[in-house]
């Protein structure tokens, strides 16, 4: 093989591989493309950010609404750290090697009711808040009443160790 045939090979050689490496990026992209649209479609349409309703509130208005609405977050959060501990408890159940599956599903149930209390008891604080809004302001914030398609629990970790440990008591 003389020089010229070398390069020949090596360019082309190159080309290939960019072309490849093209390919297999175009295909990454594409899917996880497809992917975030599947997963848009199982969510519930929020055309806007919840604060952004919150905010385009009348001033009175709005520190009431996010008053309110973060005190019912607070007095439902047990329930989800519930959830969020049942779920964790059998998923460590599911990985042992005392695997009882009834165990299991009675730590699923327990978690999944923990959820329905939290959901309910956010679901009728914004229906009682609403219940104290002007028409225009009701319909502007009746979009927290949309649901999440989404039923993933996500472990986020020990939150309570966290926010101790960020914000002693005085």
């Amino acid at each position: 093989m003389n020089a010229r045939t070398l390069k020949i090979a090596l360019a082309a050689s190159v080309a290939l591989n960019l072309f490849a490496l093209a390919a297999g990026a175009t295909l990454l992209v594409g899917r996880a493309n497809v992917e975030r649209r599947i997963e848009a479609q199982h969510r519930a349409p929020r055309d806007h950010p919840f604060m952004t309703l919150v905010e385009g509130l009348d001033p009175a208005v709005r520190d009431r609404v996010r008053d309110t609405l973060r005190a019912s977050a607070r007095a439902a959060r047990p329930d989800f750290e519930e959830t969020r501990l049942k779920r964790r408890q059998a998923t460590a159940l599911a990985r042992s090697a005392d695997f009882d599956p009834a165990e299991v599903s009675a730590l699923l149930e327990q978690s999944r009711a923990a959820e329905l209390r939290g959901r309910a008891r956010l679901e009728e604080d914004a229906v009682a808040l609403l219940g104290t809004l002007e028409p225009d302001d009701r319909a502007a914030l009746s979009e927290i009443l949309t649901r999440r398609g989404r039923t993933v629990v996500r472990d986020k970790g020990d939150r309570k160790a966290r926010e101790a440990a960020s914000h002693p008591a005085a």
